[in-house]
């Protein structure tokens, strides 16, 4: 990515206004409380007859990643996704605990408060980790699996755009001050010709608009395990230790294949755990990947829920 490149890219961005995302995310709000803090969520189709989708969404986003699917799927299914705490519509306390551990059990909270059951679990990036820990520990409540670029493992490798924001006190202004993170995303992660639309820009990037709504941004980077000693190792590796659960539940991967994060290594660590899954990978989309090929997501997704229905899933779980 050039700096020419990245400079016309948020141009783009700034012309969208606010009014242009709007459209694109037709969602009545809601929140939960969370000892004080309030989760923003969002809960469509609430009578729609098929199983509960739970959308968990990674680093820089927020529940608006998953606006395309949930306008999509709410007359088939209940579709929850959330905005986990500092980012998207949720608060963003500056004195808060922001790791794996915490963000599971905050998942947690909202699947026993909402009552879901027989889950349909659709993550990316972090939302991966933080959903399938939630998952290998109340296994009960889980059906059906679809993981987007994710981990649930100690990374494999950090690549070295994630690893230098880890500077002190110049990574965090970068992250924070600069929102370098937010910003480059917007071009790093699309493997988009073109990149995306400004409106679809504005609505990612829009919550992240100062110092203090940036720090749930700088809390993930800092998360992210560099060595054994890190406490979100540990975390990481009991996970992968507990993915093999659920080798016989229907379980789908779409993999964006030009990701320079998570990249196609990752998903061949996964396979060593849940080696009868379903597998697509999209040659051509990077790490958004539901941003650079959204119908051909939509599309397996579709077919992944039709192939493996309500009582098939409720089966896995017997």
């Amino acid at each position: 990515m050039g700096t020419d490149e990245l400079r016309r890219h948020l141009y783009n961005w700034d012309m969208a206004s606010s009014k242009d995302w709007r459209p694109l995310y037709p969602f009545c709000t809601r929140h939960i409380d969370l000892d004080g803090h309030r989760m923003h969520y969002i809960d469509e189709g609430q009578d729609a007859p098929g199983a509960p989708l739970l959308f968990v969404h990674g680093n820089p986003t927020w529940s608006f990643y998953w606006r395309n699917f949930v306008r999509e799927l709410r007359s088939e299914n209940r579709c929850v996704a959330v905005d986990h705490l500092g980012c998207g519509f949720s608060d963003k306390p500056q004195d808060y605990d922001y790791c794996l551990r915490t963000h599971a059990d905050n998942l947690k909270t909202v699947i026993e408060e909402l009552d879901l059951n027989n889950v349909t679990l659709l993550a990316h990036d972090w939302g991966g980790a933080i959903g399938m820990l939630a998952a290998t520990e109340m296994p009960e409540r889980f059906s059906r699996f679809v993981l987007f670029n994710t981990g649930a493992f100690p990374p494999p490798r950090v690549p070295w755009r994630i690893a230098s924001c880890r500077i002190p006190v110049l990574g965090t202004f970068g992250m924070r001050g600069l929102n370098s993170f937010a910003a480059a995303a917007q071009v790093m992660a699309s493997n988009s010709p073109g990149g995306l639309d400004p409106a679809v820009l504005a609505g990612l990037i829009l919550p992240y608009d100062s110092w203090a709504n940036r720090v749930a941004i700088d809390a993930f980077v800092g998360d992210i395990p560099l060595t054994k000693k890190h406490r979100t190792h540990a975390v990481l590796e009991k996970l992968e230790s507990d993915l093999s659960q659920f080798a016989n539940h229907p379980f789908q991967f779409i993999w964006g294949m030009k990701d320079w994060c998570f990249t196609p290594a990752c998903l061949e660590q996964f396979l060593t755990h849940i080696p009868n899954a379903d597998v697509e990978r999209l040659e051509n989309a990077g790490h958004w990947v539901i941003e650079d090929e959204p119908e051909r997501c939509a599309s397996i997704v579709r077919e992944f829920l039709a192939k493996n229905s309500l009582t098939s899933a409720a089966n896995a779980t017997s």
